[in-house]
Formats: structure tokens, sequence, C-alpha cells
């Protein structure tokens, strides 16, 4: 009966008693008794519209899970109630005839309810109070009847309660399994869609729909970022999953590769967010077949690189794990563009690890982009410097990066090497006579700061 019950700890858990009613009739309740039972629920199944409009009636008044649907659709309501009492009180007059029908209906109001939302103690305790309703009937009719037979329905009460608690176990359970169906349906549907941003294939008449199931506004600020970890084996195809803490620019960020009940964005109490930031704002991800992509949502203004600079500048990966951060977009419907100023990043990373965020790159972002252009300028620039022994080549390049990453200074760049800054102008000088190139000369200078790029990240 969608509503009987007393509150048993088994029902709680959501445990089945073991028998059904009439294998218990036989061993607890003689023929009298059984008859008394039966009396009674043959006038109960004779007055089911009215013990199904007080029943009704009193899960709007004394249940909210309730109260909405009822609202909504009260003949509903009714006839799922009216159905279920059918079969359930003729489950008392034949169990045989009826049990299945009623396991079904009660399956069956599990999983509606579940779809609606209705919270699964609402559920369980309208079951209870119907429950509770069809036995003071049962006892009403009886005294009515007979005061005398009342003591004889002692003889069953135990087989109605169980009977009860089967069928609370009957729609916990189903009300579980839907929920489980549910939330993979949604998680589903929000993995292609994220899929979907990321690609670039969603179309513009979906955009509404995808912010309202992410959660996103359709004309925010996002930017993308893709991380990978070395490869540890031909055996490990497909990219790795490492550890990415992800900083307080992310307000409920979680640690990367936890997973959750729900499998979507976790969030993190103890990340306090950054001024500016909206609360609860966690990365979505999605899993490439080179890469991992996370969907950031950014608060900042438009030009403003701060907060991708921020977030840059807090991650905290392992050792090995490469991460690329590409430029600030408008709207979803940019997010595949911003996927592939990810991995445009992500392929400037070197292979040791680190992060690197594309507007602080873009020089890299161009050898990356065109590998065999890349290939060829570095074999051009850097080509004569291969005849030397591979020894004295690699001091000439570490000086030349040297004196590059300290804007031309020799000073410095001998500071980093630990050598005099006369030293790094002799090897620069005999870099020049090798190459022909002039490093006072602006077109030059480009030609091997590209060169050592394409070098360094292309492994020419």
């Amino acid at each position: 009966m969608p509503q009987v019950v007393r509150p048993r700890i088994a029902v709680l858990h959501g445990t089945h008693p073991a028998s059904p009613l009439p294998q218990r009739f036989r061993s607890l309740a003689d023929r009298d008794a059984v008859e008394v039972l039966h009396r009674a629920a043959r006038v109960l199944v004779a007055s089911l519209p009215v013990l199904t409009d007080r029943l009704v009636e009193a899960l709007y008044e004394q249940e909210p899970g309730y109260r909405a649907a009822i609202e909504s659709d009260r003949a509903e309501i009714w006839q799922e109630v009216h159905h279920s009492l059918r079969h359930n009180v003729g489950s008392l007059i034949q169990p045989r005839e009826f049990r299945e029908a009623a396991h079904r209906t009660s399956r069956r109001i599990g999983e509606i309810r579940a779809e609606q939302g209705v919270p699964l103690d609402a559920v369980l305790h309208a079951f209870r109070m119907g429950g509770a309703m069809v036995w003071q009937d049962l006892v009403d009719e009886t005294a009515r009847r007979d005061p005398d037979d009342v003591r004889l329905l002692v003889h069953v009460a135990a087989d109605v309660w169980n009977f009860v608690d089967e069928h609370c176990g009957i729609v916990g359970d189903a009300y579980r399994q839907a929920e489980r169906r549910l939330s993979w349906r949604r998680e589903n549907q929000q993995r292609l869609m994220i899929a979907a941003l990321l690609d670039g294939t969603a179309r513009i008449a979906d955009l509404c729909e995808a912010a309202a199931m992410l959660g996103l506004p359709e004309q925010g600020r996002y930017a993308v970022l893709a991380v990978a970890s070395a490869p540890r084996g031909p055996q490990r195809p497909g990219p790795t999953r490492p550890s990415l803490n992800l900083p307080a620019a992310l307000p409920g960020a979680a640690p990367y590769g936890q997973s959750g009940p729900d499998g979507l964005p976790h969030t993190r109490p103890d990340t306090a967010p950054l001024p500016g930031a909206i609360p609860g704002t966690a990365p979505l991800w999605h899993t490439g077949p080179d890469a991992e992509f996370a969907i950031l949502r950014l608060t900042g203004g438009p030009g403003d690189p701060g907060e991708l600079h921020a977030i840059a500048a807090a991650l905290d990966a392992p050792a090995g794990t490469r991460a690329g951060i590409g430029s600030a977009v408008e709207g979803l419907a940019a997010l595949g563009d911003a996927r592939r100023l990810a991995e445009t990043a992500l392929r400037a990373c070197p292979a040791s690890g680190g992060t690197v965020l594309l507007d602080e790159h873009l020089p890299d972002a161009l050898v990356v982009t065109s590998p065999a252009l890349g290939s060829a300028l570095a074999d051009r620039v850097l080509g004569p410097l291969d005849r030397l022994d591979p020894s004295d080549r690699d001091v000439i390049l570490e000086t030349l990066t040297a004196w590059l990453d300290a804007d031309g200074s020799a000073q410095r760049a001998g500071a980093r090497l630990y050598c005099h800054r006369n030293t790094v102008l002799n090897r620069l000088r005999r870099f020049e006579q090798l190459t022909g190139r002039c490093l006072t000369r602006p077109r030059d200078a480009v030609e091997v700061s590209l060169a050592l790029a394409a070098r360094r990240l292309l492994g020419t």
C-alpha cells in the first residue's frame, strides 16, 4: 500500500522483510483471524474512492514533499494512490493474484517520484501514512461489525506490517535505481554538451540550453586549461590524470582527478575566492584524446590579463605535468577557439613540465603551430653549429639562450652562466662567425630567437 508502515529500522536502511503475507498466515494465525482480516479488507475495497480521498487530503496537509505535486495535478496523484490501494488491499485478500501487480505499482511510484524530484523520505512517509490509515480502517471496520473480533487481528498484525515493510523496501530500491539512471543521464548529457562546446560543434540554437544545463552565462568570459602528464610508457595510451590543485582564483575548485557521487565539478570549502570571483564557480572538465581540458569562467573585464596570470602562477601540479592556458574568449560559442588556444599553449610547454600562459608565449606558439616551418628555420639558422663537437655546440646554444633571456646583457648572462662577461661576448662572436648572423640586427635576432624556440620545443 503506498502508504503503510511503522518506522522500522529495516525500512529506513532499505532492507526487505523476508516473507510475504500468506506464509506467515499459515503459521501465526488461525482460520478465524484470516477470515476477520479478509472480511474487513473487502469492505475497504468497496469504499476505496473514499479512502483515496482521505489519504490524498492527509498527504496534502501533512507531507510537504507531496504538496506541490498535488497542487500541480491532484487527479494524477489521486489515480496513483487509488491504483496502489486497490492492488495492495487486494493483496491482503488474494495475495497470489495481486502480489506481482502490487510490486509493479510500488516500483512505478518510486520511479515516478524520483523523476519528479520528490524526496525519498517524503515518499516513504506517504507509504507509512497510508499504511496507518489502512490498518486503522481495518480495526474500525472489525470493531463496528463485532468488537470481540478485534482481538483476532493481533494474530495477523505482524504479517500486515511486514507486508508494508516489504513495499517500502521495493519503492525505496526503485527510487534509488531511477535516481542513479537520471544522474547518469544528466551527467552524460552534460559531458556531451561540454564536448560539443570544446569541439566547436555546438549549435547556436543549443547555447541557451547549454548555459542553463551547465550553470554558465551564455555571454560570459572564459578560458580553457589543457593538462597532460609525461607518458609513463607505451602501455598507457591517451591522457593521464595528474593531481592538479586549482588556485583560489577558481572558487569551489577541487584537486583535479578526484571524483564525487555526481561525477561533476566539485566544491572545495577550504578554497578562498579572490576578490571579484564568483563563489562556487568550479571548472568543468572534459577528457580529450591527448589531454584533459577545463572550462574556466573568468570574472575580470576584457583586456585584463591579471586573472589569467594569477591562475597560471598559482597552479599547483606535480613534477612532469604540463599545463597550457589559452587566451580569454567571449561567450560559450567561442569555447572551441579557446580549446585550440589551450592546446597551442600545451604544445609550447617544455617536455619536462610546467605551465604556459599563451598570451606570454606567443613566439613559441608561432613555432608549435607550424612545426614544419619551425624545423626549417632551426635548421637554417642553427644548422652550422651541428658540425661542431656536441659539447661545444651546447655551450654556444646555452650562452645564446642566456644572453637573449637577459635582454642582451652580457653581464647578467655571465652571472647566470658563472662566467665572465667577456667569455659570453666571445661565444656570441663565434656564433656569428659560424652562422653568418648578426645579433645586433633585429631581423637576425628574431630569427635566432625563434630558431632556439623551435629546437627546444620541437627537438630539431
